[in-house]
């Protein structure tokens, strides 16, 4: 028996802009990466390429298991960022992994509203898999219900990082910019400055 589990979580953060846009930031996809993950689970495996080791999950107490995704992340000509799994392994269960298929997509675009900078995002993301023979008799109902909500809790984490851990991430960007900038301006006399 087949059974599919979706979720969806939009984004959108006002960003107080600096005299260096957020698109520039954006630019760098590794920087969002590092927010949205644990750095500790996740490997650079190419210069848009991640293996990101998802923290372990629960399913209706029976079923333990850890995903290991493979995210492209590449950014787009105005600054939007893009992620879309490639490939996803589940550890803890072969029964599962050998019939589970996972598919997330997202975006988060820089946007100027009135004269704001805003960060507006989406993330959809399914999940597909045969049952195992003990869940075959849980109604479906429920278990979509749980599998649905997991996903949800997924993504929400992942918003909840964005929303804190990324702004942070841009204003210390910003200030090792400065710092950069500051240490190349020659002085009047020639000298360069020394922070």
């Amino acid at each position: 028996m087949n059974i599919c589990f979706k979720a969806s979580e939009t984004v959108k953060l006002p960003v107080k802009e600096q005299e260096i846009s957020i698109k520039h930031y954006l630019r760098q996809p590794q920087r969002l990466v590092k927010t949205i993950a644990d750095p500790k689970l996740t490997k650079v495996l190419s210069d848009d390429l991640y293996e990101l080791k998802m923290r372990p999950l629960n399913f209706l107490e029976l079923y333990h298991f850890q995903p290991t995704v493979i995210l492209k992340v590449w950014t787009g000509a105005s600054g939007t960022v893009y992620l879309k799994s490639e490939n996803c392994e589940i550890q803890g269960i072969d029964y599962i992994n050998d019939r589970f298929s996972l598919n997330l997509k997202g975006k988060l675009t820089p946007h100027l509203i009135e004269g704001k900078t805003y960060l507006e995002g989406r993330a959809d993301l399914e999940v597909k898999v045969e049952l195992p023979p003990p869940l075959r008799l849980t109604p479906k109902p429920l278990l979509e219900l749980t599998g649905n909500g997991l996903l949800k809790s997924v993504l929400q984490r992942i918003k909840q990082r964005i929303m804190t851990q990324l702004i942070q991430d841009y204003y210390h960007w910003i200030d090792n910019e400065r710092a950069d900038i500051s240490l190349s301006i020659p002085e009047k006399n020639g000298l360069k400055n020394v922070i």
